[in-house]
């Protein structure tokens, strides 16, 4: 499985709700990323109920420029939220299903932390 494919899928919680649309992937580089870093590991999905399409580079809280549009991305995104990988139950060609009781992240990546 390529996890371009995942991208524009509907997520599903256990009770068969459609709770969004994946926009992106997740990925976390342990260690030092400067000097020989280690292959990057899924930490989960971006899920946004009220959109299909990508922040951009938006989601970094720091970046502000140009005003408007990092104000219209950010509106549009609201309700945007981190599915951590072990809480995705099943992946299925035509949607992902959320495991009863998962956790939803902030997506908003800070310049000093991953989410």
């Amino acid at each position: 499985m390529r996890l371009s494919s995942l991208l524009g899928l509907p997520a599903i919680d256990a009770e068969q709700h459609r709770i969004g649309t994946i926009v992106d992937i997740r990925l976390v580089v342990a260690g030092d990323c400067d000097r020989n870093p280690p292959p990057p590991q899924l930490l989960g999905l971006v899920i946004s109920p009220r959109t299909r399409s990508s922040y951009l580079g938006y989601e970094r809280s720091d970046i502000t420029q140009p005003r408007l549009l990092a104000a219209l991305l950010r509106w549009r995104h609201r309700g945007t939220f981190v599915a951590d990988w072990q809480d995705i139950a099943r992946v299925a060609v035509d949607h992902v299903t959320l495991r009863p009781g998962y956790t939803r992240y902030a997506a908003a990546l800070r310049h000093d932390a991953t989410p």
